[in-house]
């Protein structure tokens, strides 16, 4: 987040109220003048709720690879638009950080699922799926 911050004030810290208007950055300036507010490229503001964690390994991991890979994607259409090697360098160095990481995640799927019970065809999680007496019959 810091680095695509950094590039976004690299670029924008030095336009004219002409540059803003022509490039169609006029209503987020008129907002925020040039400080930076993450958001999506349809507007919308970064929240913290595109994030999910459920307390279950598997779960939790593919939910990492996902997110891993939808920045992946982002960061390729990024450099399929720009051209300025002082941001596609450092896009790169992010993307292929996004591709280690899930990886990583992978291996790390792999790891909790080769410990499940070997029994387990659903994958789920038996620590947490124990069943319980409820009073249900």
């Amino acid at each position: 987040m810091e680095m695509i911050c950094a590039i976004v004030h690299q670029l924008t810290r030095n336009l004219t109220p002409e540059e803003i208007e022509k490039s169609g950055f006029g209503n987020y300036y008129v907002d925020h003048t040039l400080a930076l507010w993450p958001q999506a490229a349809s507007g919308t503001p970064w929240t913290a709720t595109v994030f999910q964690s459920k307390g279950d390994p598997i779960t939790d991991l593919h939910e990492d690879m996902a997110a891993e890979q939808k920045a992946r994607t982002t960061y390729d259409n990024i450099l399929r638009l720009v051209k300025d090697p002082d941001v596609c360098d450092p896009i790169r160095f992010l993307r292929e950080r996004e591709i280690v990481h899930y990886q990583r995640f992978g291996e790390s799927l792999r790891i909790v699922q080769d410990n499940l019970d070997s029994k387990n065809f659903y994958a789920i999680n038996p620590e947490f799926d124990i069943r319980q007496d409820c009073g249900c019959k």
